[in-house]
């Protein structure tokens, strides 16, 4: 029979796979909550912190650019640094996030992270056959070639990107496409 003891053996673990290794030397928490000097409680953090670190979810209208927005909330909010994760055209509305301060590091994750888009249209006159429409938007999925619009931010060079998923929706007003692309595509091609 095993007594318990009071001394614990000391255990080499510096021969252990490289996860284990050292493993008693690792720096454990308690289970206890130790308040500290610096930080703050989410519910009473400052403003001011909030612009250091901020990330705005923004449903950007029509007709600016990305770049007016982005400028608009820099000259609002008074910060010197922002950015956003990926440039809408002037006429398209939607998701625009824009990141504040040192939270600008997070764009590039954002820029090349797949986007969906969804494109209304109006038809002078009803199909008479949908299922040749359905095979039409099948050769539109897949790797696709593009080359950006003649006023762009981007160097206009012919590009490949991939549309993952191309379906076809039936709306009350008209016919609408959602498009669920690779980053850095345009789909105002289609509309």
């Amino acid at each position: 029979m095993i007594k318990p003891q009071s001394f614990t053996p000391p255990i080499d673990t510096s021969q252990w796979p490289i996860l284990l290794k050292n493993y008693d030397r690792l720096n454990v928490r308690t289970g206890h909550y130790t308040p500290i000097p610096s930080g703050y409680s989410p519910l009473k953090r400052p403003i001011p912190e909030y612009l250091k670190y901020g990330v705005i979810n923004l449903d950007k209208p029509a007709n600016p650019s990305s770049h007016e927005v982005v400028a608009w909330i820099k000259r609002l909010l008074q910060v010197k640094k922002t950015g956003h994760s990926g440039t809408l055209d002037p006429k398209v509305t939607g998701n625009l996030i824009v990141c504040i301060g040192r939270a600008t590091r997070l764009v590039k994750s954002q820029q090349g992270a797949g986007k969906e888009y969804v494109c209304i249209a109006r038809l002078h006159s009803a199909v008479p056959d949908v299922s040749k429409v359905g095979r039409a938007l099948e050769t539109l999925t897949g790797a696709v070639f593009q080359r950006p619009p003649l006023i762009s931010a981007v160097k206009r060079q012919l590009r490949i990107r991939t549309i993952y998923e191309s379906l076809r929706m039936i709306l009350m007003l008209g016919r609408g496409r959602a498009y669920d692309h690779q980053g850095g595509g345009y789909c105002s091609w289609d509309c």
